[in-house]
């Protein structure tokens, strides 16, 4: 038997600590979060969770019984504050927790807004987590003026969220266009005429100078010298992989935690999964931030700690929900050179193919694209754009082709 300590407890540990029970693991079994409650889904919690719709239960990914039943010792509110690879213990709560196998799920952090522009002012948020979120819902009573700093699929998730609950939403964009670092032209589009016909005033190409406030946010000055008188303050200029652990330990970083195919570390008693590990993929280093990315990192470590012996393959997918809009993203769409598109009626998605091979889908209200393409991606096929395009065409004829 052997003791495996998990630190974080987010998707990737939730989805870790179950799969190593129900695959018979009889050692000892800790799972250690910051936070006061148990691994929840974090996806809702900007959206359903805030908008009043999901209650804090509902989040739990697993009752919270679920631990105790299946010998888990989950230790919440708990910080370690560091590993000792030769004696094999990790320090949390001033005790020394022995490990044969620890297992780094520290997740991300969210970037935030330098002092020098106001970011320690007050009504200056994050959405990362629960406690995030809690702090954020008294400000988003209808009819405040909220300034969304970022337009990446965290900031147009929060001016969807705003803009339903009846505020004033304002977002800005220091890019030529939004979701430019992970969308096609032909996406930002879509989504900039979704989010303007909702009534966001959407500035691209106009950073943030700095906020106004003595105490608490006041106000904003862009790049472009406009004012705006703001409430509140929503920061979505994405995340970065939490390593401080691991670099104090002497890991290996490379654009987070540098895990092998297997998901073990420079120290191969160590190992890491989710937001946080980086992964060799076709010949380079990979990083996902994805609820699919997680889970899959999570139960794979787990097969491994048992002796499996299996490489990670990624599925990449990802997806938004904006209004009543479903994007679905299947692939990943690094170095495409067209885009083709396909409609029908409402569904739209976009296919992004280089030369002939099919990289990656958006697919807005368009389920039949996604799930096809997803297939169609993992299998290696690549179908003929000009029938990807003509709407008369059986999507699921091309699995068959």
């Amino acid at each position: 038997m052997s003791d495996v300590v998990v630190i974080g407890a987010g998707q990737a540990a939730a989805s870790l600590v179950a799969r190593l029970r129900s695959k018979g693991h009889e050692g000892k079994i800790t799972l250690i979060g910051e936070e006061p409650v148990p691994p929840y889904q974090r996806p809702p919690l900007s959206k359903d969770y805030l908008l009043g719709k999901m209650e804090l239960e509902r989040l739990f990914l697993r009752p919270e019984a679920f631990y105790a039943e299946n010998g888990i010792e989950l230790r919440t509110s708990d910080t370690v504050v560091s590993i000792d690879r030769a004696d094999k213990t990790v320090i949390a709560g001033g005790e020394a927790i022995s490990y044969d196998h620890c297992v780094l799920c520290t997740g991300s952090v969210p970037r935030r807004l330098p002092g020098a522009i106001g970011g320690e002012l007050e009504g200056v948020h994050v959405v990362r987590t629960l406690h995030d979120v809690d702090r954020m819902a008294p400000d988003c009573t209808e009819g405040k003026r909220v300034l969304v700093v970022g337009g990446g699929y965290i900031g147009l998730e929060a001016a969807a969220v705003c803009t339903k609950l009846g505020l004033t939403v304002t977002l800005v964009e220091a890019a030529d266009r939004i979701l430019q670092r992970v969308a096609a032209p032909e996406t930002s589009a879509w989504f900039r005429e979704l989010h303007q016909a909702r009534g966001v005033d959407l500035r691209e190409g106009v950073g943030l100078k700095r906020l106004i406030g003595e105490s608490r946010v006041t106000g904003a000055e862009l790049a472009d010298g406009t004012v705006l008188d703001v409430d509140f303050v929503i920061v979505g200029v994405g995340i970065t992989p939490a390593t401080t652990l691991a670099e104090a330990c002497g890991l290996e970083i490379d654009n987070g935690i540098a895990v092998n195919a297997q998901g073990q570390t420079s120290d191969p008693t160590i190992w890491a999964a989710g937001d946080c590990a980086s992964f060799p993929q076709n010949g380079q280093r990979m990083r996902l931030e994805s609820v699919g990315n997680a889970i899959d990192m999570g139960e794979l470590v787990a097969d491994n700690i048992m002796g499996a012996g299996r490489d990670y393959v990624a599925k990449p997918w990802f997806w938004s929900d904006q209004y009543d809009v479903k994007l679905q993203i299947a692939g990943l769409n690094a170095g495409y050179d067209r885009i083709v598109v396909r409609e029908d009626g409402e569904a739209r998605a976009h296919w992004y193919y280089a030369g002939d091979t099919l990289l990656a889908v958006d697919a807005m209200n368009d389920s039949r694209s996604y799930m096809v393409g997803k297939r169609l991606i993992e299998a290696g096929k690549s179908p003929d754009p000009a029938a990807v395009a003509d709407p008369e065409t059986n999507l699921k004829a091309l699995l068959k082709a």
